[in-house]
């Protein structure tokens, strides 16, 4: 990630430069949100960053009782970057949350999870870091519709490259033609591509914010796009993946469209997932290489994919952390659910890239999406990667042959394991299997963590009738 400041000394030389008019402290919730406290610069010193802001830390979901509800937010003054979107110069800085009460940084911060969890890493002597590359698609739309009454559900969404409106009369228009169709967008040049400039503007954007992008492309489902950013070390990667969806909704926003990083709102075309390529790194070598063995994996990498596949199960609480995660986890639409490893292919949960060389050899995590807290995310991975290693734990496979092909039986013959098929089965999963992430999580964190999905997501879920419901059993 590209750097504005180095020290807290350069904070406020780099404030006086762009005449920053408000300090906007951000740090994120368990689901991934990313809040907000607004200060103005006069009332910021030396002093904000080493003592804390005070903040309110019972109206952040399942975080403070009332009675315990005082925290702090330690901010990172090497993070800042001027906010593109605000009227005011304003520079924004991430922070993390300091525990008064334990005198720590809080159990349930994600920015303080990922940060504990590289402080593991380096405590094992595996590695002294760990590099992550996410991929994270989105969807844009033109118009959305969402209804959730006792008598009523629904909703609506819609593009100008929708397949849906191939017949439609526009009032103040022609109807052009030119789409893509369900599955057909990965890529056809413009006029299919209706997306180009507006993408280009969120490159330009997502540069401005110090973000380094290498591609950027249509993607295979209609509206659907990808913007390609640089790898960085856990804490620059889960960072930049909360720059990147705030400007790609904002970018949106500003042009009058509406960007949505849900993982299915398409039924019957493909998903937005948030492929994740990882490896370790020691003394400056990659170790993950080894040259000569198949796709040049060292036995550390294999070992981490085992780790990371044998508890996929319960880490998908954390990379696939909705109810909408599942619906994209199907056969079909290139989603990743069987959990074995291959080269090249993108049919297996991991794949390992094409012509990987010392320093680019590293594994692909493909089921994650970007419903996800990326620092849960990234983390819980790290530890059960981790937790492979040290068991010298196999994955099965390597698998080379098309995976979508194979029956449920033929999976199942060969000793393959699935991701679940819910939020509920992977809530279920991280109950049953959380050991690998003690050193780093603790059991408060995991309770509250569980029961806030399940309170939130899957029994509300459950609980609504669908169109789909009506459509197959009204007339029962």
């Amino acid at each position: 990630m590209g750097k504005f400041v180095n020290s807290v000394e350069e904070f406020f030389k780099y404030c006086a430069d762009n005449e920053v008019e408000f300090v906007d402290f951000r740090f994120t919730d368990m689901k991934g949100t990313w809040h907000h406290l607004t200060y103005t610069i006069e009332a910021i010193s030396a002093e904000s960053f080493a003592n804390g802001i005070p903040f309110d830390g019972s109206s952040i979901d399942a975080w403070q009782p009332i009675n315990k509800s005082d925290m702090l937010l330690k901010p990172e003054a090497e993070t800042a970057f001027l906010d593109p979107f605000t009227a005011d110069s304003t520079v924004v800085v991430f922070c993390d949350v300091f525990d008064i009460y334990k005198g720590d940084l809080y159990e349930k911060c994600p920015r303080s999870i990922a940060k504990k969890t590289l402080a593991y890493l380096a405590k094992t002597g595996l590695g002294d870091v760990a590099y992550f590359g996410p991929e994270n698609e989105f969807f844009v739309f033109d118009d959305v519709k969402i209804r959730d009454d006792i008598n009523c559900s629904y909703y609506e969404v819609d593009s100008e490259e929708g397949a849906w409106n191939s017949a439609k009369s526009y009032t103040d228009g022609y109807n052009t033609g030119h789409r893509p169709g369900t599955k057909g967008g990965y890529f056809p040049v413009q006029p299919i591509d209706s997306m180009v400039d507006l993408r280009a503007e969120m490159v330009q954007t997502l540069k401005q914010v110090g973000l380094e992008v290498f591609v950027v492309h249509h993607e295979v489902a209609q509206a659907q796009g990808e913007i390609g950013v640089k790898f960085g070390t856990l804490i620059e990667a889960a960072d930049n993946v909360q720059k990147y969806k705030y400007v790609v909704k904002m970018v949106a926003h500003l042009n009058g469209k509406t960007a949505t990083f849900m993982p299915k709102p398409l039924y019957g075309d493909n998903g937005s997932g948030m492929h994740v390529h990882q490896s370790i790194w020691k003394d400056g070598k990659n170790l993950f290489f080894k040259a000569g063995e198949y796709a040049n994996l060292s036995d550390m990498a294999r070992w981490y994919i085992g780790g990371i596949l044998k508890h996929a199960r319960s880490v998908a609480a954390f990379t696939n952390p909705s109810t909408n995660s599942y619906k994209r986890l199907i056969p079909g639409f290139e989603a990743p659910s069987i959990l074995t490893y291959s080269m090249q292919n993108r049919s297996a949960s991991c794949r390992i890239p094409y012509g990987a060389g010392e320093k680019s050899v590293r594994v692909e995590m493909r089921f994650p999406d970007s419903t996800s807290c990326p620092y849960l995310a990234f983390a819980s991975m790290l530890l059960a990667g981790i937790d492979g290693i040290n068991t010298k734990t196999e994955p099965v496979g390597p698998m080379d042959e098309d995976l979508f092909e194979l029956s449920l039986d033929e999976i199942r013959e060969k000793g393959i394991n699935q991701m679940p098929h819910t939020l509920r089965g992977s809530l279920e999963a991280l109950i049953r299997d959380n050991e690998y992430l003690s050193p780093v999580m603790t059991k408060e964190f995991i309770d509250t963590y569980q029961h806030y999905k399940f309170e939130t997501q899957v029994w509300p879920d459950e609980a609504r009738p669908t169109a789909f419901e009506f459509k197959t059993m009204f007339s029962c």
